[in-house]
C-alpha cells in the first residue's frame, strides 16, 4: 500500500482536504512559510561581515537571500521529516499564489525529499476540485517564487534603509515599507485637502407639483429648481474645493435671490415645458475578486479589510468558497453552468441571461489566480441550505458571494427613465425650470437576486431629494399640461470636503492605481492601523500626525519611494518577474544601485547622500498665529511663545487634524496647557490650589513657593467631575486621598481608601479590593469594607469570574471543551491548557469550532513562550586563597 504526504498551509484545511482522501493520503500542515530572512543580530558570527550582514541578503553578490529555519518552525519542521520518512510520494499544496508557491519551494529546499514530488493547488476545497488538482499535478513554478523572492527581498531593503532615518528623526520604532507608505501618503494627502477645504454655499428651490387632469390627476410629484433664465442652476460639483465657481456658465442662486424667486413665483402659474422618456438598461456586476469583496464586505457588512480576509479565508479552508486570493472575474465554466441553473431554478429561465457572461480582469498582470470568488462546486450550496453550518458574519458573506455569482450570469435590469421639466416665470420676468426623474424597472433581471452598493459620494448629501426621487414613478403628464405648486421652499446647501478614505474605499484606490497585489490589500490597511499612523472614526481612516511627519520626510528625502507611479511600476515589475520577462537580479540591482542612464536613483544613494535632515522642521506644522502642532514622544501637541515662554497643550487623540483650527488651538492652551483655573487658597498651608489640564486628563494641584521641599499634593478629578466646574471644596476632598477607613479588628491592619490607575478601592496590607463607585472612597464605613473583605476576591476592578462567552466543542488534541473568555486584554479562545488571544480579524460571533481548533493548533505548534528567568542569588563573595609561592 502506498502512503502519499500532502503538505498544505492551514491546519483547518488538512482537517477538511484529509476528509476527502483515502487511507493512502496523509495530510499535514505547515502553519505558513518555515523559514524567512532572519534578523541581522540572529545570523551566525560568520555571516554578519560582509555585505551580507545588514540586510540577510548579500546586495554585493547578486542579491542572494541567507533563509534560516523560523526558531518557533523547529520542531514543526522535524516533525514534517519524520512524516517524510515513510512516504512514497510528497504533494506541495499550498497556495496557487506567489506566497504558497514560495512556501511549496522552501519545503522542498528545506525537507531533501528522496521521492517523486508533486505539486498542487487546490482552487476549491472540495471532492471535485481536489480530484481536478489530483489529475493535474505540477512542478513549482520557479518564476512565481523568484517573484516573491524579489519582493522579500526588496521589502528588506526598503524597511532596513529607510526606517532607521525615520527612528533618528520622528520616533523610535517607526517603518516604511514600499506599498505601505504610499498608502499613507494617500491618507494624508486626503486629509491635507480636507484642511484646505473651504466651503461654498448655495441654494435653490424645491416645489410639490399636482397634475390637474389627466389619469394622474391629483398625484403629487416634488421637482427642484434647474434653470434661471436659461442656465443651470450650481450645484456642489460647481465650485472647487477653495469655495470658487470652477463654472461661469452656470447660475450660482444665492439666499437673497432664492427668497426673492419663491417670493416671485407665489402666483405664477406653471406648466409641462417637456416630458422626456429613455430606456433604462443595467448590467450585473462582475463576481468577485479579492479587492471588490473587501470593499462590499466594508459597505455592507461593516467588516474591516483584515476581518473580511479573515472571515473569507475560513470559508474556503471549510470548503464553502474557491481561494479568496484573486485578481481575475473569470469564472469557469462548471460555475457558469451553475450559476445559470440555479438562476433559472430560484428566479425563472426568463431572468438568465441570453448566453453565458463572460468577464475579464482590467488588469493585463491580473494571472496568479485563475477564477473570481464564488461557491466552491459544480453546484452551489445555496444560503438556505448551509445556514445550519453558518452563522454570522460567515453565513453573511457566504449569502453575499453566492448571491454576486449567480447574479453575474442573470440578465440586464431594463426599464425607463422619465424626466419632466415644469416651466414658470416669476413677477419679476425671471424664466425658471424645476425638473424631476424618475425610474420605472419593467423586469428586474440580476436585481432579483442582487445590487452592488456604491461608495459614498461627496455630492450624495446636496442632492438627498433628487436621489430619493430617482426610482419614484412620475405621473403620465403631456406637453403644455398645466400643474399646480406649493410647498415652494428655497433650500440651503454647503459643498463637502473631499471624504476620507473607508478601508473598502483605501483598497479601490490602491487596485486603481495598481498599488499592491490582492493579497497584500488587507494587511496594508492592517498595518497602518495596527501601527497607529490611521486611526478609525466612523468607517473612516483619519490620519495621525505622526503619519504627516513620516509622509513629510518621505516626500522631501525619498520622493520616488513614495511616487504612485514609481510604486506601481515595481508591482509591474514583479508581474513581469512572475511571467519570466525580468530578470529578478538584475530589477533588485536597478532599484538598490540605480539605473544606468536617466533612470530614478537607487536607494542606497538616496540613503548615502541625505544630508542634513531638520527634525524639527520635519515634525512642526503650522495651524496659523504662531501656533504649530508637532508629535511628540507621548503624543501631539501644539505649542507657542508666550511672553518669550514656550507653552504647550495635548492635542487629545479623537480629534482629526483638519479640525485643529487657531481657534480650537486656543481652546486646547486654555482647558489644557498653558493657563491654570485658580480654585483658592488651602486653608491649611495657604497654598494655592489649581485644576489644569494634563496628558493623562485633568487634576488639581497645588502651588508651593520656590524654595519649598518635597511635592506637591496632587490628584486627579473624578469621572463625575469637568475641568470648569470643580471647586475647592472637590480639589481638597480629592487631596485627602487616601481615607482610612478604619482598622481591622483581627489583624489590626489599617484599611484604606484610595484611587487607583484601575478605579477606586481598598487597600489593607498588600491586600487590594476594587469599590463599585467612586464616591464610596469617601462613604464606605470600616462595616462595609470588613464586608468586602469577607467575600471571595475577585481581582483588581474586576468583577466576579463571568461565565464563557462562547462554547465551542471540544479540541480533538487535549479531549477538552473550548471556550472564549473575556480577559483582561481582551477575548480569548482556551482550552483549560492552551490559551490564545482572538486575533484582529476574527470576532466572538464569528468564530467557530474549526477556526479555534486551528488557533489553538497555531499556538500549541510555536510551542511555549520564553519564560523571564529570576535573577540570580548572589552569592557571598569567596575569600581569595593566598596566592601560590613559585
Amino acid at each position: 500500500m502506498t502512503h502519499k504526504l500532502v503538505i498544505v498551509e492551514s491546519p483547518t484545511k488538512s482537517r477538511t482536504i484529509g476528509g476527502y482522501l483515502g487511507a493512502d493520503y496523509e495530510v499535514v500542515s505547515s502553519v505558513g512559510h518555515i523559514r524567512d530572512l532572519p534578523q541581522p543580530s540572529e545570523m551566525p558570527a560568520d555571516k554578519k561581515t560582509g555585505s551580507l550582514g545588514k540586510f540577510a541578503v548579500d546586495v554585493e553578490n547578486g542579491f542572494a537571500p541567507f533563509y534560516v529555519v523560523s526558531p518557533e518552525k523547529k520542531k514543526l519542521v522535524a516533525d514534517l521529516k519524520r512524516a517524510l520518512k515513510g512516504a512514497d510520494e510528497l504533494y506541495l499544496a499550498t497556495d496557487e499564489d506567489r506566497e504558497g508557491e514560495a512556501i511549496a519551494w522552501h519545503l522542498l529546499e528545506v525537507l531533501k525529499p528522496k521521492v517523486p514530488v508533486k505539486r498542487l493547488a487546490f482552487h476549491e476545497i472540495t471532492r471535485e476540485g481536489i480530484e481536478r488538482a489530483l489529475a493535474n499535478p505540477r512542478d513549482i513554478d520557479m518564476e512565481l517564487v523568484e517573484a516573491q523572492e524579489a519582493r522579500r527581498v526588496l521589502d528588506r531593503l526598503y524597511g532596513y534603509e529607510v526606517s532607521p532615518v525615520l527612528w533618528r528623526k520622528i520616533q523610535q520604532g517607526l517603518s516604511a515599507g514600499r506599498v505601505q507608505s504610499v498608502a499613507l501618503r494617500l491618507v494624508v494627502d486626503r486629509e491635507k485637502e480636507r484642511m484646505a477645504f473651504q466651503s461654498a454655499e448655495y441654494w435653490d428651490l424645491t416645489a410639490t407639483f399636482t397634475a390637474s387632469e389627466g389619469a394622474d390627476a391629483g398625484k403629487g410629484f416634488t421637482a427642484r429648481l434647474t434653470t434661471v433664465d436659461g442656465k443651470r442652476v450650481a450645484t456642489g460639483k460647481d465650485f472647487d474645493d477653495r469655495g470658487v465657481l470652477k463654472n461661469a456658465k452656470v447660475h450660482h442662486v444665492t439666499a437673497g435671490e432664492a427668497g426673492a424667486l419663491a417670493s416671485g413665483l407665489a402666483h405664477s402659474s406653471y406648466s409641462v415645458s417637456s416630458v422626456e422618456s429613455k430606456p433604462y438598461k443595467r448590467r450585473p456586476a462582475a463576481p468577485f475578486i479579492t479587492s471588490s469583496l473587501i470593499q462590499e464586505a466594508s459597505r455592507k457588512m461593516r467588516l474591516g479589510a483584515r476581518q473580511a480576509m479573515g472571515v473569507a479565508q475560513g470559508l474556503y479552508q471549510r470548503g464553502y468558497i474557491t481561494y479568496m486570493r484573486s485578481d481575475s472575474p473569470a469564472l469557469s465554466g462548471e460555475a457558469i453552468r451553475a450559476a445559470r441553473a440555479q438562476a433559472a431554478e430560484l428566479y425563472g429561465s426568463d431572468s438568465v441571461a441570453s448566453s453565458p457572461r463572460v468577464y475579464a480582469s482590467q488588469d493585463t498582470n491580473a494571472q496568479e489566480a485563475h477564477e473570481a470568488i464564488r461557491p466552491a462546486g459544480d453546484k452551489f450550496r445555496t444560503p438556505a441550505s448551509v445556514r445550519g453550518e453558518l452563522s454570522g458574519d460567515e453565513f453573511r458573506m457566504y449569502e453575499m458571494i453566492w448571491k454576486r455569482t449567480v447574479a453575474s450570469q442573470m440578465a440586464d435590469a431594463v426599464g425607463s427613465t422619465s424626466t419632466v421639466r415644469i416651466g414658470a416665470k416669476t413677477a419679476a420676468g425671471h424664466a425658471v425650470e424645476f425638473s424631476a426623474s424618475g425610474t420605472i424597472i419593467t423586469s428586474p433581471g440580476f436585481l432579483a437576486a442582487y445590487e452592488e452598493s456604491k461608495e459614498r459620494s461627496r455630492y450624495e448629501d446636496d442632492n438627498k431629494e433628487a436621489t430619493q426621487d430617482k426610482d419614484k414613478r412620475l405621473p403620465q403628464l403631456a406637453e403644455g399640461q398645466k400643474v399646480e405648486a406649493e410647498d415652494l421652499e428655497p433650500i440651503t446647501h454647503a459643498t463637502t470636503p473631499p471624504p476620507r478614505f473607508t478601508q473598502g474605499g483605501m483598497i479601490q484606490e490602491l487596485e486603481d492605481r495598481k498599488l499592491g497585489r490582492p493579497s497584500t490589500y488587507a494587511s496594508t490597511v492592517d498595518v497602518l492601523v495596527a501601527r497607529e499612523y490611521v486611526r478609525i472614526d466612523k468607517q473612516t481612516l483619519v490620519p495621525t500626525w505622526i503619519a504627516f511627519a513620516i509622509v513629510r520626510l518621505l516626500e522631501q528625502h525619498f520622493p520616488t519611494l513614495v511616487d504612485y507611479a514609481f510604486t506601481a511600476e515595481m508591482e509591474a515589475g514583479l508581474d513581469r518577474i512572475a511571467t519570466g520577462e525580468r530578470d529578478q537580479r538584475a530589477w533588485l540591482h536597478e532599484f538598490y544601485f540605480g539605473a544606468d542612464g536617466d533612470g530614478p536613483e537607487g536607494l542606497k544613494n538616496l540613503v548615502e547622500s541625505l544630508g542634513d535632515i531638520d527634525a524639527k522642521a520635519i515634525n512642526t506644522f503650522e495651524i496659523g498665529e504662531g501656533i504649530a502642532a508637532r508629535p511628540g514622544r507621548y503624543g501631539p501637541y501644539v505649542e507657542r511663545m508666550v511672553d518669550g515662554e514656550r507653552q504647550t497643550a495635548s492635542i487629545p487623540d479623537d480629534l482629526a487634524p483638519d479640525e485643529l483650527t487657531v481657534a480650537k488651538a486656543l481652546e486646547l492652551f486654555e482647558n489644557q496647557g498653558g493657563d491654570e483655573r485658580s480654585l483658592g487658597k488651602h486653608p491649611e498651608s495657604g497654598h494655592e490650589i489649581v485644576a489644569k489640564g494634563g496628558r493623562y486628563g485633568p487634576y488639581v494641584t497645588e502651588v508651593l513657593p520656590e524654595d519649598a521641599k518635597g511635592k506637591p499634593a496632587t490628584a486627579s478629578l473624578l469621572k463625575s467631575m469637568s475641568l470648569e466646574t470643580v471647586s475647592l471644596e472637590d480639589a481638597l476632598k480629592l487631596m485627602s486621598l487616601p481615607r482610612e477607613v478604619g482598622k481591622d479588628p483581627e489583624s489590626g491592619d489599617v484599611i484604606t481608601a484610595q484611587n487607583g490607575r484601575y478605579g477606586p478601592y481598598l487597600k489593607k496590607g498588600t491586600d487590594s479590593r476594587s469599590l463599585e463607585t467612586e464616591d464610596q472612597m469617601f462613604t464606605v464605613t470600616l462595616e462595609e469594607a470588613l464586608k468586602i473583605y469577607s467575600e471571595p476576591k475577585r481581582g483588581r476592578g474586576r468583577p466576579a469570574a463571568k461565565p464563557p462567552l462562547k462554547e465551542l466543542g471540544e479540541d480533538p488534541v487535549s479531549k477538552k471543551a473550548i471556550v472564549i473568555k473575556e480577559g483582561r486584554f481582551g477575548e480569548y479562545i482556551t482550552d483549560g491548557e492552551t490559551n490564545v488571544t482572538i486575533p484582529r480579524g476574527d470576532t466572538v460571533e464569528g468564530m467557530t469550532s474549526e477556526r479555534a481548533i486551528e488557533l489553538l493548533q497555531e499556538k500549541r505548534a510555536k510551542g511555549p513562550g520564553k519564560k523571564k528567568r529570576a535573577p540570580a542569588k548572589k552569592k557571598p563573595a569567596a575569600k581569595k586563597a593566598a596566592p601560590k609561592k613559585k
